[in-house]
């Protein structure tokens, strides 16, 4: 009878503790999306215009990213006086690099595994929120330390396999931190982009500095310098220039 009620006990004890974890996890999201901005709001969003500017060994560079919600992505980006272009449209994508930078300086047709990557920049707002909307499964793991602040760690795992560790301040609930791993040209990449320096725009917060790997080694810093919401864009930015 002893083991019996000890079972029940332990039962108890796990079926809370999942019922406890799945409110935190919930608790989590809902504060998070509330700290970003109202959810009509962002599905009032239908395209967007950002300019960024970052360096690169010593060189200053631009960059223009042209967003319509879920159909088109195409980032522009001004390197000594050569252009470098990235596009999705609908589920192809295309680029242009210049021979000094291994391409052909003609629009060239985007791999396969690089068009998945970039897919994902179709869509604008919270990677969690996002992630959500796709149908992930997303699990609060723990809440610890990052850089002497207190912030939550949630699993985001993808239908497609992918999985990502996000890191949400426990102060402001904002993500301050994204890893995980990316398949480029056949190989398992890690990825780390660290985010701050949140600001409002039009009642929606967009991270307005970004941390990420530098092509050239070690990590680079993203600073935006502008946002603008639904503004006109020409559909045909997107599709892949005829010769």
């Amino acid at each position: 009878m002893k083991n019996i009620r000890n079972a029940f006990m332990l039962g108890l004890l796990l079926c809370s503790t999942i019922i406890l974890k799945a409110q935190s996890t919930e608790e989590v999201l809902s504060k998070h999306q509330a700290a970003m901005g109202s959810p009509e709001k962002w599905t009032s969003v239908k395209s967007l215009v950002m300019k960024n500017k970052f360096s690169v060994q010593g060189m200053d560079i631009e960059s223009k990213t042209s967003i319509l919600v879920g159909k088109g992505f195409r980032t522009e980006v001004e390197v000594m006086g050569n252009k470098i272009i990235t596009a999705i449209n609908g589920e192809t994508g295309w680029m242009m690099r210049p021979a000094m930078m291994g391409g052909t300086g003609e629009p060239e047709q985007m791999p396969g595994d690089q068009v998945k990557l970039a897919a994902s920049q179709k869509n604008i707002g919270s990677t969690l929120i996002n992630a959500l909307k796709d149908g992930a499964k997303i699990d609060l793991v723990s809440k610890e330390k990052l850089d002497g602040a207190d912030v939550y760690l949630l699993k985001v795992s993808k239908a497609s396999g992918e999985e990502s560790q996000v890191y949400v301040s426990a102060s402001t609930y904002f993500i301050v931190k994204v890893t995980g791993k990316l398949k480029a040209n056949g190989q398992e990449v890690d990825t780390e982009v660290n985010f701050s320096n949140y600001k409002a725009v039009d009642g929606l917060y967009f991270p307005y500095t970004m941390e990420t790997a530098s092509p050239m080694g070690g990590m680079m810093t993203v600073d935006t310098v502008s946002i603008e919401l639904n503004p006109n864009i020409d559909v045909n930015i997107f599709a892949k220039p005829t010769k």
